[in-house]
């Protein structure tokens, strides 16, 4: 089997490719994009490293490659060295960046921990189809007044790349999320539930737009999504194991004691989701922190089976 999706020369000019990565790319095998804001922005060191590693195994152990996205030094990395991941989990001059930042975090040189929404648009440039994270971005709440509309939602509107995670982020607006994806003409679907999941917890009170029962099934959609010329990616919400989840009768005061407390400070924009995820890790005594690693571990393993099915149609 052959590279599927041919990087142009002047992308790959800039790009730092892993050769593991690179073999698998190479051979048209399996491989899964990871974000890294979640390794520099989402959790404490020592934890982020050891959950890094620790996904990047459970993808090997279900048949693909892990490639987790940075940039480094202006460098699009496409892979991690054990001294890269370092760097990112460390050095607190490392920026989180979404696409809007991609350019410019290239051109001057500079480190970046790559979004939802910028892992997918490196992973697209690099061939690969299949992306696992924790969750997605969405509508933030009070968006009437702030405007405040996750850049993950017009990647997925534009990007051919499927992403693997536990649903929306529980601290957004989820039924206004999957109104504006339905405008976008995105496949929100769910693995095996016919409710919409809430990253920590496995309902969200929105029914799931479409729903499918196995991984395969997943890469049959994406195959045929792709063949019709549509453009844009796929959202696959897979709900959280049910022994790491916290319901959303549980979550749902300390959700909302985090965003009052973030009111109170006025923070807006990017620093947001940094500071309610964090804030909630604190309310729940490292409870919260314990389920989005489950979450995580969870979704690389489907999304490598994704993966794994995706590359035997391709």
């Amino acid at each position: 089997m052959t590279l599927q999706h041919p990087i142009r020369p002047e992308i790959a000019a800039l790009m730092d490719i892993h050769p593991e990565v690179a073999q698998a790319l190479s051979a048209g095998r399996a491989v899964v994009a990871l974000e890294s804001t979640i390794i520099s922005h989402g959790m404490p060191f020592p934890k982020n490293v050891e959950m890094a590693r620790g996904v990047e195994d459970v993808i090997r152990e279900h048949g693909a490659v892990p490639a987790t996205i940075a940039v480094l030094g202006g460098r699009l990395k496409i892979g991690l060295t054990p001294e890269e991941l370092h760097l990112l989990a460390t050095d607190k001059n490392v920026q989180k960046i979404s696409t809007r930042d991609l350019a410019v975090t290239v051109a001057l040189g500079r480190h970046g921990a790559t979004t939802v929404a910028s892992t997918m648009r490196v992973a697209a440039l690099a061939g690969i189809r299949v992306f696992a994270t924790g969750g997605t971005g969405g509508v933030h709440r009070g968006a009437g007044e702030s405007m405040d509309v996750s850049a993950d939602l017009l990647e997925l509107a534009r990007t051919d790349v499927c992403v693997v995670s536990a649903g929306v982020k529980s601290i957004l607006d989820i039924g206004l999320t999957l109104e504006v994806l339905e405008t976008q003409g995105v496949p929100a679907i769910t693995l095996g539930s016919t409710e919409f999941p809430a990253f920590y917890s496995r309902q969200s009170g929105f029914p799931s737009p479409l729903t499918v029962e196995t991984p395969e099934e997943v890469a049959r959609v994406m195959k045929a999504k792709w063949t019709l010329g549509l453009a844009g990616g796929v959202m696959l919400a897979n709900p959280v194991p049910l022994e790491a989840e916290i319901p959303a009768t549980e979550i749902t005061p300390h959700i909302e004691r985090a965003l009052s407390d973030m009111n109170t400070l006025g923070l807006s924009g990017k620093e947001t989701t940094p500071y309610l995820l964090g804030r909630i890790v604190e309310i729940t005594e490292g409870r919260s922190l314990e389920t989005n690693i489950a979450l995580v571990r969870h979704n690389a393993a489907v999304a490598a089976q994704v993966a794994v099915a995706y590359a035997s149609l391709a």
